[in-house]
């Protein structure tokens, strides 16, 4: 049994039933604590979801964690600058209007939330990877060029499968 503290409680209780069919678990609160039971693998599972819906991720792309492999991380902003201005480090995470993070999104196919001194992303884990660089060099004050032209340059490229392997 795994037990998480929800702030926002609503969100995830609404979402309760298909959580639990989706996940095979069940899932039980008791103010701000969220319980979940099941097997391991599907409680780590069903933790990670919650987590990132908490955090602020649409469902369907918190659902991605399970249904296609990918990974949640959160990079705290503290940990990787010295300077105390963070919201003016956010401002450069997200650009004007949104448009760094989307530009980020788009270039590595993951998905990105910024709350308080954090940024999640939900991501596949060939663009993890990358998806955390251009993060962190954002936070350490890298120019938004350098970074799309450094996330350019590194793209793995798609493997194709032409039914030939077995």
């Amino acid at each position: 049994m795994i037990k998480l503290i929800i702030d926002k409680l609503s969100r995830i209780s609404k979402l309760r039933k298909r959580l639990e069919e989706k996940l095979n678990v069940k899932i039980t609160n008791r103010g701000k604590e969220f319980y979940i039971e099941g097997k391991p693998e599907d409680e780590y599972i069903a933790q990670k979801i919650i987590e990132a819906l908490n955090f602020g991720f649409p469902y369907p792309a918190a659902i991605l964690i399970k249904e296609e492999d990918f990974i949640f991380e959160i990079i705290n902003i503290k940990d990787h600058t010295k300077r105390y201005d963070k919201e003016r480090i956010r401002g450069r995470i997200i650009g004007r209007g949104g448009k760094t993070l989307k530009t980020l999104a788009s270039l590595t196919g993951s998905f990105f939330e910024i709350k308080d001194n954090q940024v999640a992303i939900i991501s596949d884990p060939e663009n993890m990877e990358l998806s955390q660089q251009a993060i962190i060099s954002l936070i350490k004050g890298s120019k938004t060029s350098n970074v799309y032209k450094a996330l350019e340059k590194n793209r793995p490229k798609p493997i194709w499968d032409l039914g030939l392997k077995e």
